[in-house]
């Protein structure tokens, strides 16, 4: 099953490579993304010309006759094409952890290979779901594609390590109950990320910006619609990562260690990254913040996931070092 687990990784990760592909053909030809645009439209108002005629809503119904058929283009295919192997890729990353689970006789979140694989497929699902009700914002995929083919890249070249037993400190119920919060959380806080770096890039492009990467905002999703994606996603996944940091670990932690909170490496970056979230949806939350502002911290927020995540497993050493390197 080890064995398969490791093959399975390597077809999900040149799945999403494909999927990356796709949604960069229809990035590159497709048309400008409108989200946004109906919401974001004046009004027009009926108005009564000369004896009660409505010139407006004649000139409506001219410009919808005018207004030529809706059709599939090639680019609009090779986005659909995306998504479906996206699905794809979804399901074969998910028998990743199944096989590997199978093969350690545990739930697959032992290590940083794991633990990545799981904080990626999380993101892949939510990415699938969020996608199943804002079509709109498809383009966002080949972002979300490419954090995916990084992530599990590095986890498969850098983090790798044989399946082993769980070390004895992980052995508990609350092992399932803390981990699962913070994959879960995770998860949706990468896909968050996602987002939240295209408002910045988008917010540049309408402000007249051209360079790169602002650029890059020329077919993204309208900066509003970005900015109450980014929000929701990160206000979602607050809550679990409270439980799981705050709560759950702590309680584990008097169980195994005799102590709720011990200034550990992984606990001090954890709380940090709380601290940082809470600090945008507070800064969200406040009308006189800019969105731009509150999206940077957003972003920071992320980073201190990454060093949550790496950083503390590679240049530190504490009670929570089962990175497995």
């Amino acid at each position: 099953m080890s064995a398969l687990s490791d093959q399975l990784l390597v077809v999900a990760i040149m799945s999403y490579v494909a999927a990356m592909v796709c949604h960069a053909a229809e990035y590159a030809f497709g048309n400008q993304s409108h989200i946004g645009r109906a919401a974001s439209r004046p009004a027009r108002e009926l108005v009564a010309v000369g004896g009660g005629s409505t010139a407006v809503l004649d000139e409506v119904v001219e410009e919808v006759d005018e207004a030529p058929p809706p059709r599939r283009d090639r680019a609009a295919i090779a986005g659909m094409a995306a998504v479906v192997v996206t699905a794809i890729a979804a399901l074969v990353h998910l028998g990743t952890l199944v096989t590997r689970g199978i093969a350690a006789e545990r739930m697959p979140w032992g290590n940083m290979y794991e633990f990545v694989l799981s904080v990626t497929f999380v993101g892949t699902a939510a990415w699938l779901v969020v996608l199943s009700r804002r079509p709109a914002i498809r383009h966002l995929g080949l972002f979300v594609a490419t954090a995916m083919v990084l992530l599990l890249g590095i986890a498969g070249m850098v983090l790798y390590t044989e399946v082993a037993p769980l070390v004895p400190a992980l052995k508990s119920t609350w092992f399932i109950v803390h981990v699962m919060a913070a994959v879960l959380s995770s998860g949706i806080f990468l896909l968050g990320f996602v987002p939240a770096a295209m408002f910045l890039i988008r917010s540049g492009y309408d402000r007249g910006k051209r360079a790169f990467p602002y650029s890059l905002g020329r077919r993204v999703p309208e900066a509003a619609a970005l900015d109450r994606l980014t929000f929701r996603l990160h206000a979602f996944a607050f809550p679990i990562w409270t439980f799981g940091a705050l709560i759950a670990g702590p309680i584990w932690a008097e169980a195994a260690w005799g102590r709720y909170w011990g200034w550990d490496p992984k606990e001090v970056w954890a709380f940090i990254s709380w601290i940082v979230y809470a600090g945008y949806l507070h800064a969200r939350a406040t009308p006189s913040v800019k969105r731009t502002t509150a999206t940077w911290i957003a972003v920071i927020g992320w980073l201190t996931m990454l060093m949550n995540l790496f950083g503390v497993n590679i240049f530190f050493t504490g009670l929570h070092s089962y990175g497995g390197l």
